[in-house]
């Protein structure tokens, strides 16, 4: 057998982590006929048989298991490899990508990258949507946004302050049906559900808005598509007031209420606090995100 090319391997590698020819061919750059070449070129190389072809679901054989955990080690070295020497780069010129959910992505990042881009014209950005947790390790970003402090080791976190989450409708929803001023004023069905309805339901009780799954009429995964079905009218739910207060048209609902908390943490790779470029847009995404915590502004945002 020949010396085996880590481009093959790191083919299989990705082709498993993401579940298909498509999602591994996204995540590392090639073509899906490029990437199906490269596993069917290493099942060539090895010999054997890495996956069993069911239909269109490529399904592991117990040759492939075992070197899926070999590459996961090789994977995370190379991962390594690249962060140090990603943080060792001494120009402020080059790429940076912030990974944040879909809801700070549309609404929030945009204005800071316009910062960034303004103060920092060399740096070329790109905006990661992510409602999981992107893996810094593996470099799938280089500064992650997130509501929680990070718990790997070798993440470095800085939490920048609580945002605060009300709930809201649109102006035409309450006029409509009413402005309820408690929880219990809501009607259940005009909730819009949110990923696992059941985890959700649970949540929602938690703060006493009695609300099951089987309630819900209307339901994503994504926080883009609810806040778009409330400003069209449809619906309640909850949102950061610092995205809601740049949305017109929406108005806050339960006023007695306390807000949720949402922290905002800034975590980045350890490996990478020697780079300049990725420290200065650090250092930008903190500030504004900071200052966005200030007073609701007095007119143009949501109605109160």
């Amino acid at each position: 057998m020949k010396n085996l090319d880590w481009n093959l391997l790191r083919a299989f590698h990705a082709t498993v982590a993401e579940g298909s020819l498509s999602a591994a061919a996204l995540r590392i750059g090639l073509t899906q006929p490029t990437l199906s070449r490269q596993v069917a070129a290493l099942e060539a190389d090895l010999g054997v048989a890495l996956f069993d072809r069911v239909g269109r679901q490529l399904v592991l054989t117990g040759v492939g298991r075992k070197l899926f955990e070999m590459t996961e080690t090789m994977a995370d070295t190379a991962a390594a490899l690249a962060l140090t020497a990603k943080g060792q780069e001494a120009e402020i010129g080059g790429h940076v990508s912030v990974s944040a959910t879909d809801s700070f992505s549309q609404h929030v990042l945009p204005e800071i990258v316009e910062r960034v881009r303004a103060t920092l014209p060399q740096v070329t950005v790109s905006v990661v949507v992510a409602n999981a947790l992107s893996d810094l390790h593996r470099g799938e970003a280089d500064i992650a946004i997130r509501h929680a402090p990070p718990v790997r080791e070798g993440l470095v976190g800085h939490h920048v302050r609580d945002s605060e989450v009300f709930f809201y409708a649109s102006a035409d929803w309450v006029a409509r049906n009413g402005r309820p001023e408690t929880f219990s004023d809501l009607e259940p069905s005009a909730l819009i559900g949110f990923d696992d309805l059941d985890l959700y339901a649970r949540y929602l009780r938690g703060l006493g808005i009695e609300v099951a799954a089987g309630d819900f009429r209307l339901a994503s995964e994504s926080s883009v598509v609810i806040w778009e079905m409330v400003t069209r009218g449809m619906g309640v739910a909850p949102m950061h007031r610092e995205i809601a207060d740049r949305t017109p048209g929406v108005v806050r609902l339960f006023p007695d209420a306390p807000p949720i908390r949402a922290p905002i943490w800034i975590v980045i790779h350890e490996r990478l606090q020697t780079s300049p470029r990725i420290m200065l847009v650090r250092d930008i995404l903190h500030d504004m995100l900071a200052a966005m915590g200030g007073p609701s502004p007095v007119s143009g945002g949501a109605r109160r």
